[in-house]
């Protein structure tokens, strides 16, 4: 129940980070249906599904699923009154999780698990431009992310705008930073910051932190590049 509840926390984070209004996620367990509806955005594949307790609704990461198929989301978490602004519309419950090796035999997940989610998501944000930090070991979003094996464990100052910000979860701010530097295309335009001070969605702020690499925090969220540590200044 615990390793559930802790996939459910992130998975709440994750598509906050996406600009998504949700609320308080619950623990639950893997569910399977018949697909009735399907309806895709930029990254997820929502899906109307048919099951042994009635209709419901369900999110994953992108998915080639047509209707008919079967399919098992696995590691679900039920969420209330979420609100999807690419589809405009309100679900009472929803269903997040990933496409289970049971699916049917047209169903292939596009991508990998919630553990990418963040970063993705995180492009739903407008662009921005803010002024590089100014001293020593002062380095833009992109340059993190590109020199992360030459920055590895190593200190750095980056100044740029919240985007995204999510309190508290699993003892720690998560904070999503944008300069105007690097590309929505390869990921390289948006950091993750971790940090136990409070900031706010449109602050401009200057982290200082330390760059870790393939870090992760179990229940399949690995990150690439992220800065933990950080003091906002």
């Amino acid at each position: 129940m615990k390793f559930l509840l802790t996939i459910c926390m992130l998975v709440t984070a994750a598509f906050a980070w996406a600009g998504e209004k949700a609320a308080p996620m619950s623990a639950a367990a893997t569910v399977t249906g018949e697909v009735l509806e399907v309806k895709n955005v930029e990254s997820y594949t929502y899906l109307r599904l048919k099951t042994a307790n009635g209709e419901t609704w369900a999110a994953v990461p992108k998915a080639l699923v047509k209707t008919g198929d079967a399919v098992a989301i696995e590691n679900a978490g039920v969420m209330n009154n979420f609100t999807s602004k690419a589809l405009k519309k309100t679900f009472p419950t929803i269903l997040f999780g990933t496409l289970g090796g049971s699916a049917g035999p047209g169903a292939h997940v596009m991508g990998t698990s919630y553990a990418t989610l963040p970063k993705k998501m995180a492009d739903t944000a407008g662009d921005t431009h803010v002024a590089k930090a100014s001293g020593a070991n002062a380095r833009t979003v992109a340059e993190v992310i590109t020199n992360s094996a030459e920055l590895k464990d190593k200190p750095v100052l980056v100044r740029g705008k919240v985007v995204k910000y999510n309190p508290q979860i699993m003892g720690k701010n998560w904070i999503h930073l944008r300069d105007g530097t690097g590309s929505a295309a390869d990921g390289t335009n948006d950091i993750l910051v971790t940090s136990t001070n409070q900031t706010s969605v449109g602050a401009v702020v200057t982290v200082k932190g330390i760059v870790h690499t393939d870090k992760d925090f179990g229940a399949g969220y690995a990150y690439k590049v992220l800065i933990e540590e950080a003091a906002l200044q």
